[in-house]
């Protein structure tokens, strides 16, 4: 995983946290960061962090909705969609393409054997909680 992560930044200058950002937003124009933050399963304000970074690139344009003032949509840049579209699959990383293709079952023993090792780990940063696998 850690080589497909170098390769996207090498490729892309950008972490693959941040590709996969972009791809959900190219994916899905005018989402909001907090469904944006629900379909990559962190924090809101750990996502809020990434789009500020990616807007200050100039690769996400924030949009307020016409019809809602309130409302903010994201849009990637044509420079970001470039960017998607010289990344090295999958761009959402190989541990959630992976994972997509598991059976049911598997994944619920997967995640049951998951908790039971977090519960045994005598360590815990709950700092990192939010923090995307590929950052760390």
């Amino acid at each position: 995983m850690r080589q497909h992560f170098r390769e996207i930044e090498q490729t892309c200058g950008v972490s693959g946290s941040q590709l996969w950002i972009l791809q959900e937003i190219s994916n899905s124009p005018d989402i909001g960061v907090s469904e944006l933050a629900e379909r990559l399963s962190i924090h809101q304000s750990t996502c809020s962090q990434l789009v500020e970074k990616l807007v200050a690139r100039s690769l996400i344009v924030k949009e307020r909705s016409k019809e809602d003032q309130r409302r903010v949509g994201l849009r990637v840049s044509d420079t970001a969609l470039d960017m998607i579209g010289k990344a090295p699959a999958p761009t959402q990383g190989l541990l959630p393409e992976i994972l997509g293709t598991l059976p049911e079952e598997t994944i619920q023993n997967l995640d049951a054997s998951l908790e039971e090792i977090i519960e045994q780990l005598r360590i815990r940063d709950h700092l990192l909680a939010g923090r995307p696998l590929s950052d760390m």
